[in-house]
Parts: C-alpha cells; structure tokens; sequence
C-alpha cells in the first residue's frame, strides 16, 4: 500500500545544500519534506568524509562533516522538516499546472507544488562486493542499507566493512541480533575512533566477533542465506552461520533517475539559470553539486547562496501574485518568532 503525503516543497536530497534550503524555504512559510537515499542526513558530507576537516565555511574555521551536518540539522529544526531515509524516487511527474507527483522505492507518494534537487552528484548506490552469487540473496538475506532495525532482530548477522557504517550497524544490531560477527580485510578501520572502541569492547566481552580476512562465497536456498565462506588473512577458509549479510563496501554516485525526468542535461548535470536557479521545468529547481551554469563553482558555500535565491522563486511559484517582502532575519521580529528567539 503507498503513503500519500501532501507538502509544500520536496527537497531531494539531505546534503549541506539541501538541508540549508530547508531553512530558506522555512523562513517563507513553505513547508518541506526531505527524501535521501541513504540512512542518515548529510550527503557526501556524512558518507565520504565525517571527521575530515573542511576550511571555507564563512565563520567556521575548521569543521567537520558531521559537525556541519548537525549544525544545519540544528538551523532547520524549528520548520519541522520531515526526513525520509532511505528512499530513493523513482519516479517524479508533472499533474496539471502546478503539482507533482513523486514516488519512491519504498512506496511513498507525494504531492507537492516545488521540487528541489539537491541530490550532489546524483544518487548515491552501494559497491557491491566481488562475491559470486551475491545477486540471489539480495532484498532477501543481502542488504546494503538498514531500512528496518526489527526486520534482524533474532537473525545471525555478518556485516562486511571497515567504514563508518559498517561499524555504527554493529554497535546498533549486536544488542538485537542473535547473533554478529563483522568482517574486514585487516585490523585497522575508517570509521569513528569511538565507534571502534565499542566494537572492540563488544568483542573482548564476547558479544560479538571480529573476523579478519574476506567473505568470498555465499551458501543458501531459496535467497535465503545459511552460510557464507571467509577467507582469513593467514589463507585459512572457514565457514560463517549467518542469514542476514550486510556489506558496506562504500557508494558511488549515479545520476539515476533524475536522467528521466525530462530536464535538460548537460554531461549529466541539470542545466538552470543564475536568477532563480531554476530547471528547465518551471516550478524544479535544482541546488548544489547537481547543476550547471556559466561560473559554477562546487563549492558548499556556492550552493547555500543558490538555495537563498531558489526560495524566493519558489514562494513566487507557490503563491503567485503575493508579495513577497524580503526581511533580514537580525531585525525581523516576524522572522525572530519564527527561529524561536524572540
């Protein structure tokens, strides 16, 4: 059965950019859902470079990438976005003069009158890793992604990684699962110094196990998994129980089906103007690493200066004929009230 949601705005994509423009959106009154396809927000931010530094924020010497992300989460919070994690949409189709219509693989619908693209360089999909078989168990025994924590409650868990996820989804599952074992090629990780402290507590009290080497074949029937095979760094093989497989092997980022969505599109990046930061389709605009104009810059600061300008068409858009009054958000009592500080 299929959710149907009703917004304002549905801003594709929970990066910088697009969490940024939830705020600009706010100040003007329009309510935004929020689609990623990923299980948290931030974008390439959160996924690709947590705990690097970055340097060119305007008042922010050094911060990280989840720090930014939390801050931004924090700026938005008093217009109540709606997240949605991941989804990816599948579909995205103009219905009469002014409404679309979006669908995502996991059988949401919403209706709304802007849609926002601010989805980076595209979708993020997961690397698959070199195991023979692996297509038999996935949507079944093999996930790369955490869509509901209850679906492995009481299930043999093998999560394969060394990043930031991998390690999270093992702190996360080894209190529900039966039981969990993760596997890397070697004992050093990416992820979050904390995050591996845990996990190695975990296993010195023996919760869990940490096997080092690779997963190399899966055994099953019916895409339901009973076992897979590792390969341990000294060359010796042995045998896994497990029914759940959950590979973080990284992402890449694909245009996806933003490409059939009937934009104009140039060397797969959407083409808008410099005024509204609008598509070729009146009422999509498109924010961020994903766009293209004369002068482009990927910076994050170029994109929060795009969605300041893509709010301001989109309540045209939404409300036409209403004037809007621009105001400053240091001397504006009305916008004050709306922060939460006045």
């Amino acid at each position: 059965m299929t959710d149907v949601i009703s917004t304002d705005v549905v801003v594709i994509g929970a990066g910088p950019c697009g969490l940024f423009a939830i705020f600009e959106l706010g100040l003007l009154d329009l309510k935004c859902h929020v689609i990623d396809i990923l299980d948290r927000a931030g974008g390439q931010c959160a996924e690709l470079y947590p705990e690097k530094p970055i340097y060119d924020i305007p008042a922010l010497p050094t911060v990280t990438g989840a720090e930014l992300t939390t801050r931004l989460m924090e700026q938005a919070k008093p217009f109540k976005p709606h997240y949605h994690f991941n989804q990816m949409v599948t579909s995205l189709e103009k219905r009469g003069d002014n409404d679309f219509v979006l669908t995502t693989d996991g059988a949401l619908e919403f209706h709304c009158k802007v849609v926002v693209i601010a989805a980076g360089g595209g979708s993020f999909q997961p690397k698959k890793p070199p195991i023979p078989g692996i297509e038999t168990y996935e949507g079944t025994s093999v996930f790369y992604s955490v869509k509901k924590m209850e679906a492995l409650r009481g299930k043999d868990v093998l999560i394969v990684g060394g990043g930031d996820s991998a390690l999270d989804w093992t702190n996360n599952l080894q209190p529900i699962a039966k039981s969990l074992t993760l596997v890397h090629r070697r004992d050093e990780f990416r992820a979050a110094p904390d995050s591996v402290k845990k996990m190695r507590e975990l296993v010195e009290a023996g919760k869990m196990q940490l096997k080092i080497g690779q997963v190399t074949g899966l055994s099953g029937a019916d895409g339901v998994l009973s076992a897979a095979t590792l390969k341990g760094a000294d060359g010796a093989v042995s045998e896994i129980t497990t029914n759940a497989l959950l590979p973080f092997f990284g992402l890449t980022m694909k245009l996806g089906p933003v490409a059939d969505w009937g934009l104009n599109l140039t060397e797969n990046l959407i083409a808008v103007d410099t005024e509204k930061f609008e598509t070729s389709v009146p009422g999509i605009f498109a924010v961020g690493d994903i766009n293209t104009y004369p002068g482009k810059l990927k910076l994050i600061l170029s994109g929060f200066h795009e969605a300041a300008l893509m709010a301001q068409q989109a309540f045209r858009y939404i409300n036409p004929g209403e004037r809007l009054l621009f105001q400053y958000t240091t001397s504006s009592t009305n916008l004050q009230k709306k922060l939460g500080v006045n």
